[in-house]
């Protein structure tokens, strides 16, 4: 996604950009709501290959890495590449976290000069120490003045169309109400609701679906519901216990990114041959997009494509050793035609 003219340093930096057609650059006049399906943001995770081949599953909007404001606004080397997206993502939201309005401000300044983004979001859930200890993510949701007033500086300095915010449902306790009274005299789209507090992590258990429900109440801008949605049928689920409009799915998809076209479609469980293909499908974008170090990245995708399958532990043994784009591809065809075969006498 390349930069406007007058940005200097990402004109200097940024790397080979993949060709955008015109419809790729074009913002979308409106954005629908009905029954909307987001990847979620996953630090490590959804970069801008895995991003692609989520959206070929029918993702309706995929989200970037969360990016630290500090990296935008003191011009990080890495921070271009980031932000890149690929031609089949649109609409396309990049998501920013960060405290301090001033860099905040120079953080949005940075993005204007991008084309192809359509949402700019706040990150106000993250749980990470290094994150939310800083005073940013999930620590914004002790102050939620001051998170309105982000809010209102995004929009008020940022020239992409949309803006949206992502959150928990509260800190270390629940306060689902007061944020969404909250957010509704903040100037956002829509809003992303994690079903958990800051302290709850990732607890499967903790999960609350109900502190959804009532902030989908409370809110005058669409919701969107995020935690726990990794089939079919817990999308049906949650999308009838919460009233979302939409769902975002992250951990779940990392493992089975065409688990989007699962809840489209009421397909229940894919077969090896589809994954051996997104995985080869995976691998090889992402070989494209980094070159041949892309190969020791890919290492943890390969865990999870792998994940259930006999053989797995060893396969990820092998893979963990391997440096080369050339073997690695050969040893995902080779684990995957095992698998199959195994499968056939199972």
């Amino acid at each position: 996604m390349p930069p406007r003219g007058h940005s200097k340093f990402f004109a200097i930096i940024a790397p080979k950009i993949h060709p955008q057609n015109k419809e790729s650059m074009q913002h979308p006049k409106s954005l629908s709501f009905k029954n909307l399906l987001m990847l979620a943001p996953l630090a490590g995770y959804t970069d801008l290959p895995f991003r692609s081949v989520a959206k070929s599953f029918g993702a309706d909007i995929t989200v970037s890495e969360m990016i630290s404001v500090h990296a935008l606004a003191y011009k990080n080397r890495r921070t271009a590449k980031m932000v890149e997206k690929a031609p089949n993502e649109n609409p396309y939201s990049v998501q920013i976290a960060g405290n301090h309005l001033d860099i905040i401000q120079r953080a949005v300044e940075v993005l204007n000069a991008f084309e192809g983004i359509d949402i700019l979001d706040l990150n106000g859930g993250c749980p990470a120490p290094k994150v939310s200890g800083h005073g940013s993510g999930s620590s914004l949701l002790k102050d939620l003045d001051k998170m309105v007033e982000i809010l209102r500086l995004i929009k008020k300095t940022t020239t992409i169309p949309y803006t949206s915010v992502k959150v928990r449902i509260g800190f270390e306790t629940k306060i689902p109400a007061e944020i969404a009274h909250a957010l509704n005299d903040a100037p956002i789209d829509f809003v992303v609701v994690h079903g958990r507090t800051k302290s709850d992590g990732y607890k499967k258990e903790r999960i609350d679906y109900d502190s959804i429900a009532l902030m989908k109440k409370i809110l005058k801008v669409p919701l969107i519901a995020n935690g726990e949605i990794d089939s079919f049928s817990k999308a049906q689920e949650v999308l009838a216990h919460t009233g979302a409009d939409g769902l975002m799915i992250g951990r779940a998809a990392v493992a089975k990114p065409w688990i989007f076209r699962q809840i489209k479609e009421g397909i229940h469980e894919a077969d090896l041959e589809l994954r051996r293909a997104v995985a080869l499908e995976h691998f090889d974008k992402t070989i494209a997009f980094r070159g041949e170090f892309g190969a020791v990245m890919f290492r943890k995708n390969l865990h999870a494509y792998s994940k259930g399958l006999a053989g797995a532990s060893d396969f990820r043994d092998k893979v963990n050793h391997l440096t080369s784009p050339v073997l690695m591809r050969e040893a995902i065809e080779e684990f995957f035609l095992a698998s199959q075969v195994l499968e056939s006498f199972g």
